[in-house]
């Protein structure tokens, strides 16, 4: 299909626009292409450096349990077998490379983040470049740098949305290159890389069909209609997207585990998914999508426009069943259970960011006639400086001033996450490395940071405190779990967010563990949470006559021999 840069050359030379950095004549064009990866390189590095400054963030719950079933699938021990998760065992994989190659730590893992985000930003240009030209390519590469960063998309965690949205945009680029000259080895790695989109993570099938839907449309678009090669085209795609899923079905036949797998990821995920009624969505999306909006405002600004010139621009039309479809799917990746969390936001990002490139596009198209080729290019770099600078300083706290830690604590409130290294330190100076340890809390990143098994394959307290029919049965399996490996510590996390119970939650477990403690185990350390980011700890002798004073607070207990 032609780019704007091919349907330019083809209309006769006195309506060519010039180029974003004025250049005329046989080479500009070759000119321009080299000021565009120029522009690139710096944006990788700009984005790659700052990310670099934050990669000692502590790591969050996802990012923890992430790790932790990464880290025990280094030592030979599946997934589900380790632990329990709803989620599809590819974003594991990928952590266990991460962490196979850099190490295990957590400025390891936003290292392998950093990476995968300057991938990102190279392919969110590649494709606007190739749709819309190469000042849309350069501006689309800003806007998800700067978009992909905040806080209201929980950017610096590294969590499964970008490793999704990197083999799924990979796959988009190369359907968008075959759509209309069949090659079936591309359209089949197209397909492989769209599932493993889904194997990462589940929301990844919504840009599979998406892809599966735009080859259809290019072959219902031709006439005769080419009913042979139309069906191939389906069929292969088709086979490249079922390929890893069910490779990774076969892996945990063979591992005896796939009854597991299968219950926590569709049918638990299905109860998970269908909690929340459609008439609470509107209001839950608003409630989180706002602040990604305003979080970059002057580059969403550029995205309503940029919508509006590729479904009416006549120049741009030709790429508008592309870019609409890319859109719907884009959104509904978002969708599932109607949570919208906040990282979910980022598999939406890139098509935005594409967005707002068309619509710089039109704004430096407004320079064209308005002083000389090069004023054109000075107001166009100047005013992109100025819109990535003013967003960049509405971000300025947590980017450049605050620490690490002091990032985590601002974005995370009391949440225990820069205090998980200090309780791990104490776990492995009081147990043997073959010692199996119990956090009765969400809070997994304390077992990766320690590097302890865990005594039970509930890493999240939250199935086991939801109000569905499995929840008892959970919470019974694993108490039992606990009784029986003896764990020689066990922490206890009395921090809201780490719960989240709802009327009519199950108090089992918490009954249980309110008796069963002090039978068998003494109270060896407190960390005392308080919202003004300090934290008070208290270990062994220290915790005599000590009582947590804030509503944030962590205690780890011993075994009694």
């Amino acid at each position: 299909m032609a780019t704007i840069d091919e349907i330019n050359s083809m209309e006769p030379a006195p309506q060519r626009q010039e180029s974003p950095a004025g250049d005329e004549g046989p080479d500009g064009a070759g000119r321009a292409s080299l000021w565009c990866w120029l522009a690139l390189a710096l944006v990788i590095v700009c984005a790659a450096i700052i990310r670099s400054r934050l990669a000692a963030v502590p790591l969050e719950r996802d990012e923890g349990e992430y790790a932790y079933i990464a880290q025990q699938m280094l030592k030979g021990v599946p997934p589900y077998i380790s632990a329990y998760s709803m989620k599809l065992p590819g974003i594991y994989a990928v952590y266990a490379l991460i962490l196979a190659v850099f190490g295990q730590t957590d400025v390891a893992i936003h290292l392998g983040l950093t990476i995968v985000n300057a991938a990102t930003i190279f392919v969110v240009f590649l494709l606007a470049k190739r749709l819309f030209g190469g000042l849309a390519g350069v501006a689309a590469a800003c806007a998800y740098a700067v978009m992909s960063l905040p806080r209201p998309v929980l950017g610096l965690s590294a969590n499964a949305e970008h490793f999704v949205i990197l083999p799924a945009l990979v796959g988009i680029l190369l359907i968008h290159g075959v759509a209309d000259s069949r090659r079936y080895g591309r359209l089949l790695t197209a397909g492989l890389l769209m599932g493993l989109a889904f194997v990462i993570k589940q929301h990844g099938i919504f840009f599979a069909v998406f892809g599966a839907i735009y080859l259809l449309y290019c072959d219902l678009r031709h006439r005769p209609i080419q009913r042979k090669i139309c069906i191939i085209s389906q069929i292969v795609f088709a086979v490249g997207v079922i390929v890893p899923f069910a490779v990774t079905c076969l892996l945990f036949l063979q591992a005896g585990v796939f009854e597991k797998f299968w219950f926590w990821t569709f049918a638990y995920a299905h109860k998970y998914a269908t909690t929340i009624p459609l008439s609470f969505a509107a209001g839950i999306f608003a409630q989180h999508f706002t602040p990604v909006v305003v979080s970059a405002v002057l580059i969403w600004l550029f995205v309503l426009p940029g919508l509006l010139m590729v479904l009416f621009r006549s120049c741009m039309r030709l790429h508008a069943p592309f870019t609409l479809g890319f859109l719907v799917f884009s959104f509904l990746s978002v969708c599932p259970g109607f949570y919208f969390r906040q990282h979910y936001f980022i598999l939406l990002l890139p098509v935005a960011a594409v967005l707002a490139g068309v619509g710089f596009v039109g704004f430096n198209n407004l320079l064209v006639g308005r002083g000389s080729g090069f004023q054109q290019a000075l107001v166009t770099v100047l005013a992109g400086m100025a819109i990535v600078g003013f967003s960049l300083f509405q971000q300025r706290l947590c980017l450049f001033q605050l620490t690490p830690a002091d990032v985590s604590r601002f974005w995370y409130g009391g949440n225990p996450f820069p205090e998980s290294p200090r309780v791990a330190e104490f776990i492995r100076a009081n147990c043997a490395a073959t010692d199996t340890v119990a956090v009765i809390g969400s809070e997994p990143q304390i077992y990766f940071y320690s590097g302890r098994r865990a005594a039970t394959h509930y890493i999240y307290m939250y199935p086991l405190v939801e109000t569905h029919d499995y929840a008892a049965t959970m919470q019974k399996e694993m108490i039992a779990e606990i009784e029986s490996a003896k764990p020689e510590l066990m922490v206890f996390v009395n921090v809201s967010t780490s719960w989240l119970t709802k009327p009519g939650s199950e108090q089992l477990i918490l009954e249980w563990f309110d008796s069963y403690s002090p039978k068998f185990y003494d109270l060896v350390g407190i960390v005392d949470i308080f919202p003004t980011g300090r934290t008070v700890y208290r270990w062994n002798e220290q915790v005599a006559g000590y009582i947590p004073r804030s509503n944030c607070w962590l205690t780890v207990y011993k075994r009694k021999h």
